[in-house]
């Protein structure tokens, strides 16, 4: 991923990551790259200003959980076939979201998302990691490995810059 490209990644989770926020993980561990979103959450947890569920393959059973946190912002994060080079991201809303092919998971995770989205009175986005392979027993990536650093350090970064925001008086 580029340097400008890394920039405007940044940038836009500091527009983005407002307020409560939830990071949820969705994938399988014993999956290679597909465990991107729980190994994402391993990183995260303790980070203060942050919620960090490991949501594991099956998001749809983590809804309840998540919406009874009452979040301003939900990122969940999933390895996704979005026909990049292997370890770049994009975030995504659910209305941009397609159903085809998607998702390594059964249950659509657009469904998903959307039922969030009904559920909270905030914003819901989904980061999108482009995996190398979900082979059953096979290891994570280099490439998957990098961008776990990177996104690590622009979500911390982001919810650091949040709090240091003024908060706006009611």
């Amino acid at each position: 991923m580029t340097m400008v490209v890394q920039q405007a990644a940044a940038r836009r989770f500091r527009e983005l990551l407002e307020g409560r926020v939830v990071v949820v993980g969705v994938g399988n561990r014993l999956r290679g790259d597909d465990g991107v979103g729980p190994l994402l959450v391993d990183r995260l947890q303790g980070v203060p200003g942050l919620i960090c569920i490991d949501a594991g393959n099956a998001l749809e059973n983590h809804l309840g959980t998540v919406i009874r946190q009452r979040p301003d912002t939900v990122l969940v994060v999933d390895a996704v076939h979005l026909s990049l080079t292997p370890g770049e991201y994009e975030l995504l809303e659910p209305g941009r979201i397609q159903d085809q092919g998607l998702s390594t998971h059964d249950v659509s995770l657009k469904l998903s998302l959307e039922v969030l989205a009904q559920g909270i009175d905030g914003k819901v986005f989904l980061l999108g990691v482009q995996p190398r392979s979900v082979s059953l027993g096979s290891g994570v990536s280099g490439a998957i490995r990098r961008a776990l650093g990177v996104l690590e350090h622009e979500i911390i970064e982001a919810i650091v810059a949040g709090a240091r925001k003024p908060q706006r008086m009611e």
